[in-house]
């Protein structure tokens, strides 16, 4: 089976010349749900800026089901950590959507055509924002808001959908249902990449994980130890978790 990403040896080095990502290796099979974690300033989102080439970096291939970026970029979805959408723009739900679907270089009179309407429009159904299709989306509250830039990623029927930090602001119900929503997504078949930085919420979602500090701690099932943990704080880390039905650390010797 092609893998969904392939990355070999990759590295990135701040201006000042101090690294930010060493030699990162990591293969990701199709159908995947992998979550990421590692504490802040350790290159979770540089790592994506780097495989899309928002920024330089250097080391082997980086291949999308099989292909180069330029050649698979219709096969991703990105939703960044923070979108680049002013939301006092009076601009409805839909219309965000349909945006995704523009090509570059269209004049100020395009007219959007039924079709990419009613994609919108089926996108909107299945992040369950349909109701809300007609509104501005100043509106929108932070979970919803969220979703929606889920729906644009969405537009193009990606196979990889990768996520930095989406449930990051949000309300508890909100980050439910957003994980509910990407779980029924990788039930359908899309492999789904997630930054996130609650070690507990996202172990008991993700079918793997991978720890990211410089360099590629830990890539396996969503089970680590305090080895690990360590290695990737710095220090040792108490997790405690509140309702949440998941070990992600081992049973200790002797622990009733």
């Amino acid at each position: 089976m092609i893998p969904a990403l392939s990355v070999k040896d990759l590295s990135v080095r701040y201006k000042e010349g101090n690294i930010a990502l060493k030699n990162i290796n990591l293969e990701i099979l199709s159908g995947d749900y992998l979550g990421i974690i590692g504490p802040n300033g350790g290159g979770k989102s540089t790592l994506f800026k780097a495989i899309l080439s928002f920024i330089p970096c250097q080391g082997g291939p980086i291949l999308f089901f099989g292909k180069p970026l330029k050649e698979a970029r219709d096969l991703i979805g990105y939703v960044p950590q923070f979108a680049n959408i002013d939301k006092s723009y009076p601009i409805t739900s839909r219309e965000v959507v349909v945006s995704a679907l523009l090509g570059k270089g269209l004049h100020l009179f395009h007219k959007v055509s039924q079709n990419e309407i009613k994609k919108a429009d089926e996108i909107l159904e299945k992040v369950g924002l349909s109701h809300l299709a007609d509104r501005q989306i100043e509106s929108l509250s932070g979970g919803e808001f969220q979703r929606l830039l889920i729906a644009r990623a969405l537009v193009k029927d990606p196979k990889l959908l990768l996520l930095d930090e989406p449930t990051a602001s949000v309300d508890p119900a909100s980050r439910e249902q957003i994980y509910s929503l990407l779980g029924l997504l990788n039930e359908k078949g899309i492999t789904i990449i997630l930054i996130s930085h609650d070690l507990m919420a996202i172990a008991s979602q993700v079918k793997h994980l991978a720890c990211i500090s410089e360099d590629l701690i830990y890539h396996g099932n969503p089970e680590i130890d305090e080895t690990i943990v360590k290695h990737m704080y710095g220090c040792p880390v108490d997790l405690i978790a509140h309702g949440v039905p998941h070990r992600v650390l081992p049973m200790h010797e002797g622990h009733n």
